[in-house]
């Protein structure tokens, strides 16, 4: 026979293209980010992120349950308190939202992953996030602050904590006081590589995070650049960073993939509010097939290296991988 009118058709069948697959994803490896709103009896939906919205904690069960009805076990929240200053003091407050919200999972989810975002730009009146130093941000002022923030959330019962704020040497502040108070075993996920980036717009209006004046292109990452993620990468794993992350995601495959390459430690992406508002607005306007490019942008974040997804279309995707469409 000659080679060139072998059959192959036996690839595209459905059973044969799944036994192939070079990339599979689990729903293990999806985490939602959850927005939680100060007070009682509060949901309402984030106008820019149609499908998601803030819950006060006493409402959380009610997003937990969605998505443990879809296999979804892992969360990462963000705090939106009622009033904000100067220093930002609710990040740490005992009583803090994010404190209360991680409380009330644990009495409806005890089994439930729950990472924390450890950043001061939810409940600094300035926005940003860091303490200022007139209208610059004080990195080394700002540590031991983002380290009492990432302990309170330890001891209302964090399982992970997530510095997202890009301070130089917030990993190690971290890691030595949670280290000295006895957190031991809490990781840290760090926003290793984290770009000043236009993709983060619905989350600002989501989390009333945006600053007041100025922006963050101080202390977050130019886009244009691919070695200096590496670096930074490095930096925190230096520090003793349990698992790096990477925002956003589909715009920075190339950067995933070089991260992936060079880490001992597990690499997650975001897929940020950006990347949701668009295929959801898409896909409810028409012009895109939503659930196919929900799932081709995720595998695509897969294939590039990454071990975690964090994604607003968690629960989505995680019946999407149980009816096999990307498993």
């Amino acid at each position: 026979m000659n080679l060139s009118d072998r059959p192959r058709r036996l690839r595209r069948s459905p059973a044969m293209r799944r036994l192939v697959r070079e990339t599979r994803l689990s729903v293990e490896a999806l985490v939602l980010p959850l927005f939680i709103r100060e007070g009682v009896n509060v949901r309402e939906p984030v106008p820019s992120l149609p499908g998601i919205d803030r819950y006060s904690p006493d409402r959380l069960p009610e997003a937990l349950d969605a998505a443990g009805e879809a296999g979804v076990n892992n969360f990462l929240l963000f705090g939106i308190p009622n009033g904000k200053d100067a220093e930002g003091s609710g990040a740490w407050a005992d009583d803090g939202v994010v404190q209360q919200g991680i409380r009330a999972i644990r009495r409806h989810r005890p089994d439930a992953l729950v990472v924390t975002d450890v950043c001061l730009c939810e409940y600094t009146s300035h926005g940003h996030c860091g303490m200022l130093r007139d209208e610059t941000v004080d990195n080394d002022t700002t540590l031991p602050i983002l380290a009492r923030a990432a302990l309170s959330h330890a001891r209302a019962g964090a399982d992970v904590v997530a510095p997202s704020d890009m301070m130089d040497g917030r990993v190690g502040a971290i890691r030595s006081l949670l280290d000295e108070e006895g957190f031991t075993e809490i990781p840290v996920m760090s926003y290793a590589v984290k770009y000043a980036s236009a993709f983060y717009g619905p989350f600002r209006e989501a989390a009333g995070s945006a600053p007041g004046k100025g922006d963050r292109r101080g202390y977050q990452m130019d886009w244009h650049n691919r070695r200096e993620a590496v670096r930074e990468a490095r930096l925190d794993l230096q520090e003793h960073a349990d698992m790096l992350i990477v925002k956003p995601a589909l715009s920075c495959l190339d950067i995933v993939s070089d991260i992936a390459a060079i880490s001992p430690v597990p690499v997650a992406a975001y897929s940020v509010s950006g990347e949701y508002a668009m295929i959801r607005a898409a896909g409810q306007n028409g012009w895109i097939d939503e659930y196919g490019v929900m799932c081709e942008s995720a595998v695509a974040t897969f294939r590039a290296g990454a071990d975690i997804y964090i994604t607003y279309f968690a629960n989505e995707l995680a019946t999407a991988i149980r009816k096999g469409d990307i498993g």
